[in-house]
């Protein structure tokens, strides 16, 4: 009797816990639909732009698609507004992790990590004192969602998860975000735990960047194989729609994350590659499914209606070519090249309907890397689409039939491959140009000493001539016929 009563006890205690806090796949009500709805008519900055290709109008509170090597802004809608980052925090996490530890460290699952994380939030069934390696934690953290996951990573890498939490607010402040809180590696609800779309983008961006986080977060499954406590595998699939194989995949998806809170609802992380153009585009507070549809939309927006273009192939007004100057036939400096050139990994986003010429640039000179000489900002109506930097030109220093560019301490420092010969004259061309250009000085000075010279010597006989006529006359005057 009394083991009866205690069944229906937990399981009218399990039926009242609020299980949708934390179930991703949680079917939206009617009220919160409606929401969804109102949703849709908060503005569009993306769409203002004069000339811009309109973007589809989804139900997302806040949403950006953004070029992943450079930030440029395709898409945004609210971009700036401090929202709940749900499991979508757990990037950032992954990011520390892959910056701090190697893949083959041990994670040792502490007490805390198991039983600090709230109960009925997304788990992947780690035990106290169980054994994994990074890599392992990091598809249990990305592909599972798991919350003991990162609490275990977040002691690993930080010592503690207040100091690790430091970490993830430093790093944020340091890729540049400016509306971002954490206070916890997971991502669990709390008042102080936000980010917005852009700075999500931008975290998104630095995770992208590392071809192991992205390898991990787009994979489809993964086991995790027989541990130290665990006998059994553990298999995880990913609970990102959108990877190869599932409900929404989608071609060219290369990783994301997800994240599902009752007060955060559905946000998505994304990233798909096509045509040599890696776009990442960030979807908060949405009901589901739509965060994928919002996201597939996104995505096809942006592939199909912009195009990108090399700015050193483009652009014809920041190069100087010296090159036929220096042109000689004995080709003494070699193969000249621009004294500036434009750097050739460096191009701008534009809508296919427009043309490089229609882009308007200023020229910038803070801040610039080195060897640089200024900075080149495009925009199209205003709306930045690219940066180049105008880079110094290294004159490349090769051996000739009967010149050489050559810098050595000493005869002993040089390669046996260019040590002086019979056959062959060693010239440094740039104490060279310095001397042929003395010498020019200087013929040309002789030159003019030479003119004033010859001129007062002219001058002086002249003199002579007039007096000498003058004498003349005077001898042939009246008193001497």
């Amino acid at each position: 009797m009394k083991k009866s009563v205690l069944i229906i006890l937990t399981i009218i205690f399990i039926l009242s816990f609020p299980m949708d806090i934390y179930a991703v796949n949680t079917a939206p009500t009617a009220e919160q639909l409606e929401w969804a709805e109102q949703r849709k008519l908060i503005t569009v900055e993306s769409n203002l732009i004069n000339g811009w290709p309109e973007g589809p109008i989804i139900g997302a509170e806040s949403a950006i698609l953004v070029d992943a090597d450079t930030g440029i802004v395709l898409y945004e809608k609210n971009v700036n507004e401090r929202l709940y980052p749900a499991s979508t925090t757990k990037l950032m996490t992954a990011l520390l992790t892959i910056e701090n530890t190697a893949m083959n460290d041990v994670v040792t699952f502490s007490h805390d990590a198991i039983h600090n994380v709230e109960s009925g939030s997304s788990r992947i069934g780690i035990d106290e004192g169980e054994q994994l390696t990074i890599e392992q934690c990091l598809y249990g953290l990305l592909l599972g969602s798991g919350n003991e996951v990162a609490y275990a990573l977040a002691e690993h890498v930080g010592g503690d998860v207040d100091s690790f939490v430091q970490m993830m607010n430093d790093r944020a402040t340091e890729l540049g975000c400016t509306n971002t809180h954490f206070v916890n590696p997971n991502g669990l609800p709390d008042p102080e735990h936000y980010v917005s779309a852009l700075d999500l983008s931008i975290i998104a961006r630095a995770c992208f960047k590392n071809e192991s986080l992205v390898t991990i977060s787009g994979t489809t499954k993964y086991t995790i194989p027989p541990t130290n406590i665990q006998p059994e595998e553990r298999p995880l699939e990913n609970h990102h729609l959108m990877v190869d194989g599932l409900k929404y995949s989608y071609e060219g998806f290369i990783g994301g994350k997800t994240g599902y809170t009752k007060d955060a609802r559905q946000t998505l992380v994304s990233c798909a590659e096509r045509d040599g153009m890696r776009l990442i585009c960030v979807i908060m507070k949405e009901e589901s499914p739509n965060q994928f549809l919002d996201t597939v939309s996104l995505f096809d927006y942006g592939f199909d209606s912009f195009q990108k273009l090399n700015i050193a192939d483009s652009e014809t007004r920041y190069s100087l070519d010296f090159a036929t100057f220096f042109k000689t036939n004995l080709d003494l400096i070699g193969s000249s090249k621009p004294l500036l050139s434009i750097d050739r990994t460096d191009y701008v986003i534009i809508p296919k309907t427009v043309d490089f010429t229609m882009l308007d640039v200023a020229v910038g000179y803070e801040d610039l890397p080195p060897n640089s000489v200024c900075l080149l900002s495009y925009t199209f109506n205003s709306h930045p689409v690219g940066i180049a930097t105008l880079d110094y030109t290294d004159l490349e220093k090769k051996e000739f039939e009967f010149s050489n560019v050559i810098k050595y301490a000493s005869m002993n420092d040089m390669p046996e491959s260019v040590k002086p010969t019979k056959n062959r004259i060693f010239i440094n061309i740039e104490k060279l140009i310095i001397i042929i250009a003395i010498i020019i000085v200087c013929i040309l000075l002789a030159f003019f000493i030479k003119s004033l010279v010859t001129g007062y010597i002219y001058s002086s006989k002249k003199q002579q001539t007039v007096i000498k006529k003058r004498y003349k006359k005077r001898k042939k005057g009246p008193y001497n016929r």
